[in-house]
């Protein structure tokens, strides 16, 4: 799968945002505020990982997943694409004024 198929989906992007604004998530964390399956969240953070989007770190028994700089980075592209696309979303469905002449 190529990284726009990737990001082109809902719960990978859903995962990089919910990721953006923390120190760190448990994939079970994650994959309950993505209503996500945990086996699908951890196929999304592996393929994340691979392409350097997100890090694993072993804390006892658990791994925390963090964004990397890159992540980061890619998150806050996100967020800002979003909120763009929520507005369109909003224009469309605002009623406007024709003009006359």
């Amino acid at each position: 799968m190529s990284i726009m198929n990737l990001f082109l989906h809902d719960k990978p992007t859903n995962i990089v945002l919910k990721l953006k604004d923390c120190e760190g998530k448990y994939a079970s964390i994650l994959s309950k505020e993505t209503d996500c399956t945990y086996t699908h969240t951890l196929k999304i953070l592996t393929q994340l990982q691979d392409y350097g989007i997100v890090e694993f770190e072993k804390k006892g028994r658990i791994k925390e997943i963090k964004l990397t700089s890159i992540g980061a980075d890619i998150a806050h592209e996100l967020e800002g694409l979003s909120r763009q696309i929520e507005r369109l979303g909003q224009e469309i469905h605002t009623p406007t004024e024709e003009f006359e002449g």
